[in-house]
């Protein structure tokens, strides 16, 4: 059944658009809500009479911004049912064959990319930057180190939490991802050791694979992690480099403490290991009042250490930025290591990232509320449909890491994508195998389709977990990116 959107609503968002002219006004709104995701996919607009009255404007503005919303692509009449909403090129435009394969279908839904789609604000904030391109036509365009206002907004960032930094110590990269390929070919050689988290980000420490780094695990069990097994792993292996995540985890959404991020740097010291801070979901903060008392950066307690941030989850994957937050001495050795793999980063991306820095406290807010009714629903559904399944609530991040009664992670997520939901199984995260009694379910899906996912779910579990499917599935291969 398709979704309603009330003529109110539609009011309250639209707010004060220009009325040069009304009915071009109201349109250009609606593109940006519907683009942004305020108003989602095959949804039923007011009837024009709704919202005029909620308006108050003349029929003839309604009629003729629906008019151009349909030419445009943004909307479609169906006989005997009204407007509805829609994208040019079709509802699939926004997904990558390569990223998502197997699930063009308009019933999958899918939730193997913990990413949400673009906040309110980010047109206005491309507007804005646009206007700002021209002054940086007449040079190359190469920035390696980043577009310098950029790089001066991401320091004063850090300053912030109590970490001093200069805009020389930041470099923008292509998303977190980039920045964890450029750090792993500027600080490891091929056998050097590097500590990783298990279970963790499967494509970082991809990254650090390929440059040739031998990955030693550390556990993080499910209450958090284990400080004195961490410790003796770093006396045993002496690695060169830890890849840590202490804001949120990925996958399973712990928050380091003060305490812990002190005692961890102590550690570190002791065997001059060198501590990468992913950071990619840091601003995320879901709990009242955490996003104020977060702690600091763990590079606040190492003074060696090296920190990547993301601009992915905090506004937009599509914006492709992220970043690596160094030392003043390593900043030449992460230039080399970097041009030999690209040259910069989209000067345009970097002056709307500049920008919606500049705008954060209107943009993370309404962000963050969306993240956390689709938090509450997918908590919800899952103890009222799984109420076998135990996970524990974070207090911020994307995603719920779920322990299954039985070791059939794999099973179940191969099923339930026949019924047509897409997740990612434990072993997905595991270093060295194993986890395979957990599933990751993001909740930046809507709140109605993650109700609806983890039905599917529970049909899927209920299937696999009869002594008559018992036998282990395959899982399809598909690239994990968040």
């Amino acid at each position: 059944m398709s979704r309603v959107v009330s003529a109110q609503r539609i009011a309250s968002l639209v707010g004060d658009f220009s009325r040069s002219p009304a009915y071009v006004g109201l349109a250009d709104s609606l593109r940006v809500l519907i683009g942004d995701g305020r108003v989602g996919i095959d949804v039923r607009l007011p009837s024009e009479r709704e919202l005029t009255s909620a308006l108050d404007v003349s029929r003839t503005t309604v009629t003729r911004a629906y008019e151009v919303l349909r030419e445009s692509g943004y909307a479609e009449a169906r006989r005997g049912s009204g407007t509805f909403t829609t994208v040019p090129g079709g509802q699939r435009r926004a997904h990558d064959r390569a990223l998502m394969p197997g699930t063009g279908g308009r019933d999958v839904i899918d939730l193997n990319c913990a990413a949400h789609s673009a906040p309110p604000g980010l047109v206005e904030a491309y507007q804005r930057a646009t206007e700002q391109l021209p002054a940086y036509l007449g040079g190359p365009g190469y920035f390696p180190l980043g577009v310098p206002e950029l790089q001066a907004r991401i320091a004063a960032a850090y300053d912030a939490r109590g970490l001093p930094t200069a805009p020389e110590q930041v470099m923008v990269t292509a998303g977190a991802l980039a920045a964890a390929s450029v750090v792993a070919q500027a600080f490891t050689a091929p056998g050097e050791r590097v500590v990783v988290e298990s279970p963790t980000y499967p494509n970082a420490t991809q990254a650090v694979r390929h440059a040739g780094a031998r990955l030693v695990p550390a556990a993080v069990d499910p209450d958090g992690w284990d400080l004195d097994a961490l410790a003796a792993t770093l006396r045993q292996t002496s690695p060169r480099l830890a890849y840590l995540i202490p804001d949120f985890q990925n996958p399973t959404g712990h928050l380091m403490s003060e305490a812990q991020r002190e005692a961890l740097a102590a550690a570190l010291a002791r065997t001059r290991t060198t501590v990468v801070a992913d950071e990619a979901h840091q601003a995320l903060a879901l709990r009242p009042g955490l996003a104020e008392a977060m702690p600091p950066p763990l590079a606040a307690y190492a003074d060696d250490a090296i920190t990547i941030g993301s601009a992915s989850k905090s506004y937009w994957g599509g914006l492709r930025l992220g970043w690596v937050r160094a030392p003043m001495a390593a900043v030449e050795r992460l230039v080399q290591a970097r041009i030999g793999l690209d040259l910069g980063a989209p000067v345009l991306e970097q002056l709307v990232l500049a920008d919606l820095m500049d705008h954060a406290d209107e943009v993370l807010p309404v962000h963050r509320e969306r993240l956390v009714a689709g938090r509450d629903a997918l908590v919800a559904a899952l103890r009222e449909h799984l109420p076998s399944w135990r996970f524990r609530v974070p207090d911020g991040g994307l995603a719920l890491w779920c322990e299954l009664p039985e070791a059939l992670g794999t099973a179940t997520t191969v099923e339930a994508e026949r019924r047509g939901v897409v997740v990612a199984p434990g072993p997905v995260f595991a270093v060295e195998g194993g986890l395979d009694r957990y599933v990751r379910i993001p909740w930046t899906a809507a709140p109605e389709d993650l109700t609806e996912a983890v039905r599917r779910l529970a049909a899927a579990w209920d299937h696999v977990s009869t002594d008559a499917a018992r036998p282990a599935a395959r899982a399809a291969g598909r690239v994990v990116v968040a």
